[in-house]
């Protein structure tokens, strides 16, 4: 599905309510799964959240995971600590070009039996689940964050608990503290310090309802909207909290830059454009938030800013090459722009060409970080269906607050 975007306004006035964050919820799938008492509310929407919830929830050998990478770190964990269950881990074309060795490797090391059926270093895999005893485990800090949470999420059903050493440069601490606090809200003895993370074995807990909150990342979007829209513009986004778990929380601090206010309110946030953006030039580390590094990038090009984003080494390996994705599409529309293997370097420009053709790469923040620009000039965004690994209602908000999506035959 390719779709035509435009927008007859400005001046953006609206409400919408986002379902709950894919982090969260993929997190507490995962420990409901280890303790049944959990009630999860507010569950994401998301493709990679029901494809998760189909693996844990079927007797079928073979799961299928599509696109989602969180599935596939945490599945492999999850079922590698299951004794007597054996699973065939699949996904993608593309998700058998993602690596996963160091996950592996590090599972293999507390005792795990899994194999690659394929290519060495990705997946599919075939894990035969095995009673896990080893209580130690190294692993690199600056690999992807969830890994890292895939081996947290397990750690209290082990016999002996789990001590995981971080070996040098730590990246996306914020994700491994959303770990770590919802280890902590079921009230398991979790710490963090220094290089260490120390979780306590535990067999039970409390009966308890956990209420997901809604997606930051997904919140993004609306921020940039409202950064390309008129003074005055306002969203309210619901429902969101002001000690949020989400490392992307940073976008309130972020967007006043670009002259956009963050409001908290009862369980949700008002954007409202306040004034115009205060810098020329925005310079960024994005190395504990690099799924809104799109997005950012996308509203400095569409407001005339220079940026230089850093800390991006992670979304080399994410649904596509982000980086060179990025790229290549701000090219297409006239953006100065250059990558290197960890970080982006935009330069002003004023001229956005029109009716230019966005690809997605499979990829669904590509697709949903290009959208707000058609409130600066038409666009075409190619597979567009591609959102629904994330937010599946996201052209159905976008009617909302304004701009048109017209299917292209």
């Amino acid at each position: 599905m390719n779709l035509q975007l435009s927008t007859n306004t400005q001046k953006i006035t609206s409400e919408i309510t986002i379902s709950g964050s894919k982090s969260e919820s993929n997190r507490l799938l995962i420990l409901q799964q280890l303790y049944p008492n959990l009630q999860i509310e507010n569950l994401s929407d998301s493709d990679d959240t029901h494809h998760l919830q189909e693996a844990l929830t079927s007797d079928d050998t073979v799961a299928d995971i599509g696109h989602a990478g969180t599935a596939m770190r945490f599945l492999t964990a999850f079922f590698a600590a299951q004794e007597g269950i054996t699973k065939i881990l699949q996904g993608s074309d593309r998700m058998h070009n993602r690596p996963i060795e160091i996950l592996v490797n590090a599972l293999r090391d507390l005792g795990a039996d899994i194999e690659y059926v394929e290519k060495e270093g990705y997946p599919p895999l075939k894990i035969s689940g095995k009673k896990l005893i080893k209580d130690k485990v190294s692993i690199n800090g600056n690999v992807s964050s969830q890994y890292i949470s895939a081996l947290m999420l397990i750690a209290p059903s082990l016999q002996n608990g789990l001590e995981i050493e971080l070996v040098g440069k730590i990246t996306s601490v914020p994700y491994i503290n959303m770990t770590l606090q919802l280890l902590h809200q079921l009230e398991i003895e979790a710490e963090f310090g220094g290089q260490v993370i120390k979780i306590k074995p535990k067999s039970t807990v409390e009966k308890q309802t956990i209420v997901v909150e809604s997606d930051w990342s997904s919140a993004s979007y609306f921020y940039s909207m409202i950064a390309l829209s008129d003074v005055g513009s306002s969203v309210k986004l619901s429902a969101y909290k002001k000690d949020s778990l989400q490392g992307d929380c940073c976008l309130a601090k972020i967007y006043q830059h670009f002259g956009v206010s963050t409001t908290f309110e009862k369980n949700s946030i008002r954007l409202t454009k306040e004034g115009q953006h205060n810098s020329n030039v925005l310079e960024q580390d994005l190395k504990s938030a690099p799924d809104i590094a799109q997005t950012i990038a996308v509203t400095c090009f569409g407001l005339g800013i220079a940026c230089d984003l850093s800390g991006l080494h992670t979304l080399k390996i994410k649904e596509t090459d982000r980086l060179e994705a990025l790229r290549e599409e701000l090219t297409k529309l006239g953006a100065i722009i250059s990558v290197t293997n960890e970080s982006l370097h935009l330069k002003a420009s004023e001229e956005i060409k029109e009716n230019i053709q966005i690809a997605t790469y499979n990829d669904h923040r590509m697709a949903m970080a290009f959208a707000p620009l058609a409130l600066k000039v038409p666009i075409e965004i190619l597979e567009a269906e591609v959102v629904t690994k994330s937010y599946r209602s996201f052209w159905k908000d976008m009617a909302i607050v304004g701009i048109k999506s017209e299917e292209i035959k």
